[in-house]
This record gives C-alpha cells, sequence and structure tokens, in this order.
C-alpha cells in the first residue's frame, strides 16, 4: 500500500474532528442517549461516554484507507459505550463507520457484511420478542437494522451506482478508442486510395514523357524529336490537369468533390493514347454493363498494363481482351516479354500491387506473369448481382 494510500483522507478527518467537537458539545451541556448506566467500576458515569466517543472519531479517520479495521475498533467502542449514559455522537459515527466499510471495502467483504448486518436486524427482533413474549422485543431489532443494517443497504446502493457509473465510462472509452481506430484506419485507407488513383492518373503520362524524352536525346533526328517532343507536350499537358483536379478533389473542404470514374467505353481512347506513345496495341472489348466499381478496376488495370509496357514489353503486338461471362468479368492483357535484364524505372513494381489491391476489393482475382516470349496480366472481377450502379 503506498504511502498516500495510508494516509487518512482529508474528508475524514473532517468527519471526526466535527464528530469529536459535536460529542463534547453535547456532553459539555449533559446531553446523553440513556439516563441510567451500567458504569464501569471506579470510572465516574459523568466521564465514561468521553471514552468511546475518542476511539470512535478515531476510527472514522480509517473510513477509506482501512475500513475493516476501523469497523472493528468502531464495534468495540460502540459496545462500551452501551456501558456508559451514552453519547448519540458516538453512534451516529459508527453508523458512518458501517457505511464506509460496504462503500470502500473490497467487493466480497461489502456483501458479507450487508448479509450480516440484516441477519443481525432479523435476529436482533425475533430472538428477544420470542424470549420476552413480547412485541416491545422487536424494537430491539429496529435499533440493530437503524444501526447497521440501514447504514450498509445504503452504502451497497452507493457502491453499485459508483461502479455502474465507472463501468459505463470504461465502456465510454473504449469505445472512443474503437471509433479512433476506425477512424485511423478509415484514414490509412483513404491514403492508400488517393495514392492508387495518383498512380493511376499520372503514371501513364510520366511514363511516356520519360520514354520519349529519352528518344529525343538519344536520337540524332530533327523530325523524331519534334514528334516526341509532341508527345511529351501532349502527356504533360494531360499529366498536370490530371493532378489539378486531383489537387482540387483533396482540397473541397465540402466533401463534394469525387474521383473521375472512367468507363469500358473509354477504353478506345485509352488504347490510342497507348498507340500514340508507340506501343502496336490491338483491343478486343466484348460486356455488357457492369457495375461502376466494376468497370472502374477494369478501366485501370487496363490502363496500369498499357503503361507497364511502354515501360517494359519488346517489340511486337499488345493485346487487349476484355470480356463478360459466367458472371464475370475478364480482363487479359498480353503483350512481349522485354525480359528482366533491362534497367527498372523508378517505381517499379508499385503498379502491380495496385491492380493485385483492385482486384481483391471486388473479391476477385488477379496474376501476372510471363511464359517465356509472352507477359500476361490477367483480372476476373466478379460481377454483382441486380442492376449495375
Amino acid at each position: 500500500m503506498s504511502q498516500a494510500r495510508c494516509r487518512p483522507h482529508r474528508d475524514d478527518l473532517r468527519i471526526a474532528v466535527g464528530g469529536l467537537a459535536g460529542g463534547l458539545l453535547l456532553w459539555a451541556f449533559g446531553v446523553f442517549s440513556r439516563g441510567v448506566s451500567l458504569d464501569l467500576v471506579g470510572w465516574p458515569a459523568y466521564w465514561a461516554p468521553l471514552v468511546p466517543l475518542a476511539v470512535m472519531a478515531g476510527c472514522a479517520t480509517l473510513r477509506r484507507v482501512r475500513p475493516g479495521l476501523g469497523l472493528l475498533f468502531g464495534t468495540a467502542a460502540l459496545a462500551a459505550d452501551l456501558l456508559t449514559r451514552g453519547s448519540i455522537v458516538t453512534v451516529v459515527l459508527y453508523t458512518d463507520l458501517v457505511y464506509a466499510a460496504v462503500l470502500y471495502g473490497s467487493p466480497a467483504a461489502a456483501l458479507r457484511l450487508t448479509w450480516i448486518t440484516g441477519l443481525l436486524t432479523v435476529l436482533g427482533g425475533v430472538l428477544p420478542a420470542a424470549l420476552l413474549r413480547s412485541a416491545q422485543g422487536l424494537l430491539i431489532g429496529v435499533a440493530v437494522g437503524v444501526v447497521a443494517f440501514a447504514p450498509a443497504t445504503t452504502g451497497w446502493v452507493v457502491r453499485s451506482h459508483r461502479d455502474a457509473a465507472e463501468t459505463a465510462r470504461l465502456r465510454a472509452e473504449q469505445t472512443a478508442l474503437l471509433a479512433e481506430k476506425d477512424r485511423t484506419q478509415a484514414v490509412n485507407a483513404e491514403r492508400a486510395r488517393v495514392a492508387r488513383e495518383l498512380h493511376d492518373l499520372v503514371a501513364g503520362h510520366l511514363s511516356a514523357i520519360a520514354i520519349h524524352s529519352t528518344a529525343a536525346l538519344s536520337i540524332d533526328d530533327p523530325a523524331t524529336s519534334r514528334e516526341a517532343l509532341g508527345v511529351i507536350r501532349e502527356n504533360s499537358v494531360e499529366g498536370l490537369a490530371e493532378m489539378r483536379r486531383l489537387i482540387g478533389i483533396l482540397r473541397d473542404h465540402d466533401g463534394g468533390g469525387v474521383f473521375a470514374t472512367p468507363t469500358l467505353d473509354g477504353l478506345a481512347a485509352l488504347v490510342d493514347g497507348a498507340r500514340a506513345g508507340g506501343l502496336d496495341v490491338a483491343l478486343d472489348a466484348d460486356h455488357g454493363r457492369v457495375p461502376a466499381p466494376v468497370e472502374l478496376a477494369a478501366y485501370r488495370i487496363v490502363q496500369e498494363s498499357l503503361t507497364n509496357a511502354l515501360k517494359h514489353a519488346g517489340p511486337g503486338r499488345v493485346a487487349v481482351r476484355v470480356a463478360q461471362r459466367d458472371g464475370a468479368l475478364d480482363v487479359r492483357v498480353t503483350s512481349p516479354y522485354g525480359g528482366a535484364d533491362g534497367p527498372r524505372a523508378p517505381g517499379s513494381g508499385a503498379g502491380l500491387v495496385g491492380m493485385r489491391e483492385r482486384a481483391a476489393l471486388l473479391g476477385g482475382a488477379f496474376e501476372a506473369g510471363s511464359d517465356g516470349a509472352v507477359w500476361t496480366v490477367r483480372a476476373t472481377l466478379p460481377v454483382s448481382e441486380g442492376d449495375p450502379e
């Protein structure tokens, strides 16, 4: 037990001092709880009540730090008070000790004390009434109930409300922690979504700029350099426009901005852009209406596959096929495998991670790899039942 825990609480000190002062005041005016007493041998009847009063006041200082010990000595002081003229303050202080023992004691001791005082109240009323054959014997039980059982039950009720309030507080703290955890997870998920969208929006343009700038620097041909610079300018303008739109969405405090949701109808324009970047692309699209999330994921997977083909594929045709069958949208992009010996562009590998995440979010499957001369990217995206969004 810590040193602070062993010190009497200042409120308990006030109770003890106030009780002792009140008892001394009543004693000075000759106010006693009984007119006659069984005075101890050699003790003046007038001074005898002060001893139990002083002991009871001392026990009041233990009502929080050692409630059980305080009640034990207080019970002895109450028994001694019965041998004197008695002080009503001693009895009142004792009732507070019973109350404090239930409120501040251990749960087992509090429950046990409540049952004991209740049993003593019943026995204190029934046994004297049976022995004296008079209903007046019940008054002893009433006195025990007022002095012991009533404070004990009051302490139990207050303790129950206090424990319920503490439980509610802990539950509220736990709820707040869970809410903060959910908020953090939502923020992280939103950051991942923004990063994925940013990569898909800009990676293709930057890859085309890097490749054509390299060509313009390495080939000493004015016509080729002019063509490369035209492609660089076009991709720069489009990339900057998409970046401005994305930043505008992030700055939208009203939450009205939304990410653009490309559709599969835009695949033709996407392929045309890849062709302008130097790829030989063939598109085969055979699908009906699909939900917007599936449509966006399929578009982004094709976009990223073409970007990777622009950076890594060898000479040859790139084939894009999008087909809907058996309740799923199958996306397949094949390109000549350029091998793994060439230099890797910064950020290589992030595109595959993003495509795999898009497929996983929809409960689909994704795989990418080479079978020798051909690199294949394939995603199977389930099409949910009902009308598409």
